[in-house]
């Protein structure tokens, strides 16, 4: 680990020259090269000169121990020695996080999608206070939420909703909502009193650029129809409306949010290529199982991730065990607590795998 980081240290240094010298912003594609470069290693090397430092000074204040005579100076070296161990150990830790090898992903922005499972018009309704959950929390983290498609049951919820979220960092802190999330509660639709099951599903897809996933355009089928639901008055009149089919998959994709038809069709060709995307990372999941199994899941639309118990105020994530009574605030947006345990249950995980091999 440490040859690594002397090496990372070495070409931190290297970057920093090239940055400096004249005319570098001349060339936009090595200079945005070197700036992501720079940004990426700087909070490694920056934790890596301050692990340096601190060993020194515990170095140093050892010899001073052995030579020093006056009792009440020993015992100040002596509280500085223990204060300087224990911050080596937490930058050791801190190190071997920052050196897990990154989702490149994770700075993209996310198309989430989120379907009505079992529990029909429940399921709906609990889909679109999911909706909100998500929206207050990307309303917290300054994010911008934007429409791509909506199928509403006519109640106030949601069959399917199709939205991105666009910000720094979304898909890092969102990747874990993947999954099936369960509600258990009385009905708004039920007269009985009786607390039923539903479920929905989430997925969240990063953005893809053209040049990540290269489509067909002869694979690709586009009909155009008549928006309905919510809309201004040329949404609602116009064949704006588009229905994408891609023939290979039988993926089918219907947006009709924008007014503009081409706005639409851009819309769905870009949801096609996420949808394209997530199908290849499946795959590549599946190919390294094993691998897979040492990770908090990411992407299985079919795994029963997490319980939001009304009667008893509570939510439950079932792959890490993170029981939490706060059902409230967390469907009021309040998910950091929730995001950073699975984070840290993953980089847990990972340094796990990594000592393993």
């Amino acid at each position: 680990m440490f040859d690594k980081l002397e090496d990372l240290l070495v070409r931190f240094d290297e970057i920093m020259r090239e940055l400096a010298e004249p005319g570098v912003v001349n060339d936009q594609e090595r200079f945005r090269r070197l700036m992501k470069e720079q940004a990426d290693a700087a909070p490694i090397v920056e934790a890596y000169r301050e692990y340096k430092k601190t060993k020194q000074e515990c170095a140093d204040n050892l010899e001073m121990l052995e030579s020093e005579n006056d009792e009440e100076m020993r015992e100040l070296l002596k509280e500085d020695l223990a204060s300087g161990k224990a911050r080596i150990e937490e930058l050791e830790k801190e190190l071997k996080v920052l050196l897990l090898p990154k989702d490149p992903n994770d700075e993209k922005n996310v198309i989430v999608e989120i379907r009505a499972g079992a529990g029909g018009d429940e399921a709906a309704l609990f889909a679109a206070e999911i909706y909100r959950m998500y929206q207050h929390y990307a309303e917290s983290q300054r994010w911008k939420t934007e429409w791509i498609s909506l199928n509403e049951n006519g109640i106030g919820g949601f069959k399917e909703a199709v939205f991105m979220i666009t910000g720094k960092g979304a898909y890092s802190r969102l990747k874990y909502e993947s999954g099936v999330h369960r509600v258990q509660r009385v009905p708004e639709t039920e007269s009985a009193g009786r607390i039923h099951t539903s479920t929905i599903s989430v997925a969240i897809m990063p953005e893809v650029e053209d040049v990540e996933v290269d489509i067909d355009m002869n694979d690709c089928k586009f009909d155009v129809f008549r928006a309905s639901g919510n809309g201004g008055q040329c949404v609602n009149t116009t064949d704006s409306a588009v229905r994408l089919t891609h023939l290979p998959t039988g993926i089918v994709i219907s947006c009709q949010d924008e007014k503009s038809q081409h706005k639409n069709k851009a819309k769905a060709l870009m949801v096609l290529r996420s949808r394209l995307y997530e199908l290849e990372q499946a795959k590549q999941h599946d190919e390294q199982a094993e691998a897979r199994k040492s990770q908090i899941g990411t992407g299985d639309r079919s795994e029963k991730i997490r319980t939001y118990n009304f009667p008893q105020g509570r939510v439950t994530d079932h792959r890490i065990k993170l029981t939490l009574h706060k059902l409230d605030s967390i469907l009021n947006g309040d998910l950091d607590e929730i995001i950073d345990s699975l984070t840290a249950a993953d980089q847990a995980a990972k340094l796990a795998n990594m000592n393993q091999e």
